[in-house]
């Protein structure tokens, strides 16, 4: 685990986001396309991701990372570094057929293709095995690693600054009606 002490700032949240934030706040693909040398962008679906990653493998890790609560979401980020192992299509068939007749089994909760019915660690279990199946991700220097998933957190947008107008101020502006010439 101490490899992935860089990780440990970066907070992996449900679904797709239009841009990180300043404690990372991206699903478990989103990250690993960063921490692989890619361009930040939002991933919806497997297919968006680069070619080098396996999409059997980014499937079962998005169905993770989406039903797993905010807790056991951040165990997926040991995985982060390892999903860009995209083999010969023989060996991404047979991730899938494994993937697919254990992980239906492995989770508690519904995902877009499927129902789940036991636990967050049995999922890990099988994305364990399925990740040992085939070509194992190019190794990263964890510094390489943090100075990339760092780039990216330096440039999420500030947070809005609060607003110095009392709110009722606002509500009482938002529902004043302005006076209009009459229409000739």
């Amino acid at each position: 685990m101490d490899t992935f002490d860089h990780l440990l700032n970066w907070k992996l949240k449900r679904g797709s986001h239009p841009f990180p934030g300043p404690d990372g706040g991206t699903c478990i693909n989103e990250a690993a396309l960063v921490a692989a040398g890619f361009d930040y962008r939002p991933i919806r679906d497997v297919w968006q991701m680069p070619e080098c990653f396996s999409r059997p493998i980014c499937e079962l890790a998005m169905a993770l990372n989406d039903v797993a609560n905010d807790q056991e979401r951040q165990h997926l980020l040991p995985y982060v570094t390892r999903l860009a192992c995209a083999d010969t299509p023989e060996v991404e068939r047979a991730r899938a057929a494994y993937i697919n007749c254990h992980a239906l089994n492995c989770y508690v909760g519904v995902h877009s293709f499927g129902v789940f019915i036991t636990s967050f660690e049995g999922g890990l279990k099988v994305l364990d095995r399925a990740l040992a199946m085939g070509r194992q991700a190019d190794p990263l220097l964890p510094q390489e690693v943090q100075g990339r998933m760092e780039q990216v957190k330096a440039k999420a947008p500030a947070p809005p600054e609060p607003s110095r107008q009392p709110f009722f101020s606002k509500v009482k502006s938002w529902l004043t009606i302005k006076e209009t010439e009459p229409l000739a």
